[in-house]
């Protein structure tokens, strides 16, 4: 009797296990390290996560140089699954240290080879932009001051005390400023041009943000310098930002050949990441029309993906660069801690 109850208590338990829906181990959770300036439609990430039943969560940890710094020193232990915005300035500093797995994405067969700086695909392309100089134009008009036509013309008296540029060791839009210089002038003879530009009373401040909105006097803090070291999609952030509507920008970027410096934004998964396959279809997503088309207008770059569509705002008042300066990839990985360190002692000691 006994021995009946008991396999009657095990089938009974049997019949109402499985009557009881299993359980689900929810979305996965990625976590995307990147820098502060990152930026992305709710919508767009939404739609992302809805699809793939993935949870993203973005860590932003400071600017290019100091998020790399920690993605590098917590490779044994990664903060995060997949690391976005590292460029080319300190691409080969990334990929020197390892952090990144190899990942052939099958949009990269779509992106233009130019931008595909990594032959092994641990850093895929993103985005780009032109780091140049920009100008206020109502400024220049009022001093009946012609607008520089080149890097040279800077040093020149009239501009004295007119320009405002960023710390090479602290911001990346300084340290493309400073590669310009060099591909220009060359090694050592950009440290020429540097001190003539500091007897010239330039204005060196720690990042871009300080530069463009307290120094410069064509953005909303109205600063003392017409002249800021900024990205060519500047002045169509001005448009698309300004209080009343405008048909013309306040701000004008100079592209003349060798004055400006072409940075590239890259995507890779971290090495050890236990969530590998989550950590791809982000990166797949990134490369996507959709990401690709909703960048632009939220950190005012130029996608990598052809198909990708342009804003009109970006089509009218965006520039790109006629021929930026450029330094191949090991100079600048050989290079680039000296170069920092003698603009250093000849800018600010």
């Amino acid at each position: 009797m006994f021995k009946k109850f008991i396999v009657s208590t095990l089938l009974f338990n049997l019949v109402l296990a499985a009557c009881v829906p299993a359980t689900t181990a929810g979305p996965v959770t990625l976590t995307v390290m990147t820098h502060d300036s990152f930026d992305v439609s709710e919508e767009v990430v939404a739609a992302f996560e809805a699809e793939n039943d993935i949870k993203v969560t973005f860590l932003k940890s400071g600017d290019t140089g100091s998020v790399l710094n920690k993605a590098i020193l917590s490779r044994e232990a990664p903060l995060a699954d997949v690391f976005f915005g590292v460029d080319n300035t300190f691409l080969s500093r990334a990929l020197a240290a390892d952090i990144f797995e190899p990942y052939n994405a099958p949009a990269l067969a779509g992106i233009p080879t130019e931008f595909r700086l990594d032959p092994q695909n641990r850093a895929l392309p993103v985005d780009y932009g032109d780091v140049c100089i920009n100008y206020d134009r109502a400024w220049f008009a009022e001093n009946n001051l012609p607008v520089p036509a080149s890097l040279q013309d800077l040093i020149n008296p009239e501009y004295k005390g007119l320009l405002v540029v960023e710390n090479p060791a602290t911001s990346s839009p300084g340290l493309a400023f400073l590669l310009a210089t060099i591909a220009e002038f060359g090694d050592p003879g950009y440290l020429d041009f540097w001190a003539a530009l500091r007897a010239n009373d330039v204005q060196v401040v720690d990042g871009w943000e300080t530069a463009y909105y307290t120094n410069f006097s064509g953005s909303a803090g109205k600063g003392p310098q017409p002249m800021v070291v900024s990205y060519a999609s500047s002045p169509a952030a001005e448009v698309y930002f300004a209080e009343e509507p405008s048909t013309e920008a306040p701000t004008a970027s100079i592209i003349a050949p060798g004055t400006c410096f072409r940075q590239v934004e890259f995507v890779g998964i971290l090495a050890g990441t236990p969530n590998r396959a989550a950590a791809e279809k982000f990166v797949d997503f990134m490369l996507s029309v959709p990401f690709q088309e909703d960048m632009p207008l939220r950190t005012f770059v130029f996608p990598v993906n052809p198909q990708a569509a342009l804003p009109p705002v970006f089509v009218e008042y965006a520039r790109v660069a006629i021929s930026p300066a450029s330094l191949p990839s090991e100079d600048i990985a050989g290079n680039r801690e000296a170069w920092i360190e003698a603009w250093t002692q000849t800018v600010l000691r």
